[in-house]
């Protein structure tokens, strides 16, 4: 049996209080290596080419990374530098503002709430578009005193969302990006953007970049025929991102009382949640294709036209 409305109403809570009320804990990006030619030369640094999934080192968006690179069943290869998804853009210092605009982004694709979006504001470099999607409008929201309740009060968090109720509560957010109308209609907005090569280099990101932004990357990788223990592996890598950031508010948390699975579960990715969302996929439209035209309106001529512009073929 899925989880109450109230009980999906409180996961939601949980998570948008980190997004309202806990400031980011930055990581240190990885360094340059150098490489020289002849001894006399001017020694010059060396872009290192990330393996596919691995995070761009910008120390202020932790789980920013490119979706290229991952091979298909067919043998393409997507393209790099087209698409990449991420955490919330807020709070950048100038130096990975620097590294943003390297990006050459026109598209920002923001999906997060008003509330989250009003909160912490995207900073984006001059010239890039922004676009507001929010993928939950039409799910219920709560208001920012609950969220300081249920977090200064772990029994209360202990009772609602302990002992797996708060793996279950996420697995039905994970349908809803799905059936939710809001969902479907933001989800298609921003395909069919992805979709023309004038809106490219894009970027879509939510709050920590892992929920619904990992249906997001995983549905369009997947139509792009990329193996889905391939997808699972992309969207799994966001705990390596996003715990570390959050482990002095897990460690708060549980010293007051607070089962530690429920902050990692509300923080983190588990497979069950991208597997519910491919379980409600799959029981309501059967395919990934299916799904990007029956429930997002996106035809398989406009489907094809987006492999054709992602995909690599040698």
């Amino acid at each position: 049996m899925r989880s109450s409305a109230f009980e999906s109403c409180i996961c939601r809570i949980l998570v948008l209080l980190v997004a309202l009320a806990i400031p980011t804990v930055l990581a240190c990006a990885p360094s340059e290596t150098e490489t020289t030619s002849e001894p006399e030369a001017t020694p010059e640094p060396v872009a290192e080419v990330p393996s596919p999934g691995e995070s761009l080192g910008v120390a202020s968006v932790p789980n920013l990374r490119d979706l290229g690179g991952y091979q298909t069943s067919d043998g393409a290869t997507v393209a790099w530098g087209l698409v990449y998804r991420s955490n919330q853009l807020a709070e950048i210092p100038p130096e990975d503002m620097e590294k943003l605009a390297a990006l050459n982004l026109k598209t920002d694709f923001d999906l997060r709430t008003a509330a989250e979006a009003e909160a912490r504001p995207d900073e984006l470099p001059p010239g890039v578009e922004y676009v507001w999607l929010d993928i939950l409008a039409d799910s219920p929201q709560a208001g920012p005193a609950q969220l300081e309740h249920l977090m200064q009060d772990p029994a209360a968090a202990n009772e609602a969302l302990g002992d797996g109720k708060v793996e279950a509560v996420f697995q039905e957010s994970y349908r809803e990006f799905i059936m939710l109308p809001s969902a479907q209609a933001e989800y298609r907005n921003m395909f069919l953007a992805l979709g023309d090569e004038a809106q490219l280099p894009a970027l879509f990101h939510c709050t920590t970049g892992k929920d619904r932004t990992g249906w997001a990357a995983a549905a369009l990788l997947t139509l792009l025929g990329v193996p889905e223990e391939t997808v699972m592996e992309d969207y799994l890598r966001s705990n390596d991102n996003i715990i570390p950031m959050y482990q002095h508010v897990i460690d708060a948390f549980v010293a007051a009382g607070g089962q530690e699975r429920i902050p990692l579960g509300a923080l983190g990715v588990r497979e069950e949640y991208l597997e519910a969302a491919f379980d409600e996929m799959r029981t309501n439209y059967g395919t990934i294709e299916n799904y990007f035209s029956e429930a997002l309106g996106i035809d398989a001529e406009q489907q094809q036209a987006i492999r054709d512009l992602y995909l690599v073929r040698e």
